[in-house]
C-alpha cells in the first residue's frame, strides 16, 4: 500500500518542486512504483522538473472528477515505474472537491508504493489540499533566515492540522553560505522546530537539466542528484548518513 508524501514549503524559491521531482526519479530508479502529482493548480511546473514538459498529461482533476482512470496517468519514458498527473490550469485549489481527491488517492494506494504530492508554496488552500491526506510530510526550506522562519510557520500550521510526521529538507545549501550566515544544521533545526531528513547542495545542474528538458538524475549523478538519492533511501527505511 502506497505511502502518501506531501512535499511542501513555507515560501517560494526554495526549490521544492525540483526536490520533489528528484525524489520521484530516485524512488523510480530503485524500482518503486511512484505516482507524482502536481498540486499547484494554475501554476504547475512539476512536468518541467521531471523532463515531461513536451508530453501531454492528464490533470489530477481529470481523474478525480473527470471520469478518467488512474492507469491513464502519463508514464515517464525513461522511468517506466513513474506515473505523473499534472495540476489543472483553471480550477483554484479552493474549488477542488476534497472528497473526490481523497478517493483518488485511496485508489492510488493500492497501485503504487509512493505517491508524492507537490504542493504550491505558502500555507494556503493548495498547501492544505496536499497536507490533509499525507502520511508523511517533507518541508523544504533554504538556508536563509527568511526561508527558515517561513518553514517554522508552515510547521506550526501542520501541527494545528494534526500532522506529526514532518521532516525538514534544507535545499540549496553550501558550506560557504552557512559559514557566512553563521548557521549550522542544528541551528536550522532549532529555528524551524523540525527534525532533519536531508541536505541538498546548491547545484547548477538543476537549472541545466531543466534547460535541456532532462530529468536531473539522468543529467547528472552528482551533488543535488546524489542528495535526492540519499533522501529517497531514507524514505525507504535505509540508514544513510546526512551530508552535503
Amino acid at each position: 500500500m502506497a505511502e502518501l508524501i506531501a512535499v511542501l514549503s513555507g515560501k517560494g524559491g526554495t526549490g521544492k518542486t525540483s526536490v520533489c521531482a528528484g525524489l520521484a526519479q530516485a524512488l523510480a530508479q530503485s524500482g518503486e512504483q511512484v505516482l507524482c502529482i502536481d498540486c499547484d493548480a494554475g501554476l504547475r511546473n512539476l512536468d518541467i522538473a521531471l523532463g515531461l514538459s513536451q508530453f501531454g498529461a492528464l490533470s489530477f482533476l481529470d481523474v478525480s472528477e473527470g471520469g478518467y482512470a488512474l492507469d491513464m496517468a502519463l508514464r515517464h519514458p525513461l522511468y517506466p515505474t513513474l506515473a505523473f498527473l499534472t495540476a489543472p490550469v483553471s480550477c483554484p485549489a479552493e474549488q477542488i472537491d476534497m472528497e473526490a481527491f481523497g478517493a483518488m488517492l485511496d485508489a492510488a494506494r493500492s497501485t503504487f508504493s509512493y505517491v508524492l504530492l507537490d504542493a504550491p508554496a505558502g500555507i494556503d488552500a493548495g498547501f492544505r489540499l496536499a497536507a490533509q491526506f499525507a502520511d508523511r510530510i517533507l518541508l523544504v526550506t533554504g538556508p536563509d533566515p527568511a526561508a527558515i522562519r517561513d518553514a517554522a510557520r508552515a510547521g506550526d500550521e501542520l501541527e494545528r492540522m494534526g500532522k506529526t510526521n514532518v521532516r525538514l529538507i534544507v535545499n540549496r545549501i553550501s558550506k560557504k553560505i552557512a559559514s557566512a550566515l553563521h548557521l549550522t544544521v542544528d541551528d536550522i533545526m532549532d529555528k524551524s522546530g523540525l527534525p532533519l531528513i536531508g541536505l541538498v547542495p546548491e547545484d547548477d545542474n538543476v537549472t541545466m537539466a531543466t534547460a535541456f528538458k532532462q530529468p536531473l538524475l539522468t543529467y547528472t549523478k552528482k551533488d543535488a542528484a546524489a542528495a535526492c538519492r540519499r533522501i529517497a533511501k531514507r524514505l525507504q527505511g535505509m540508514k544513510v548518513p546526512v551530508k552535503i
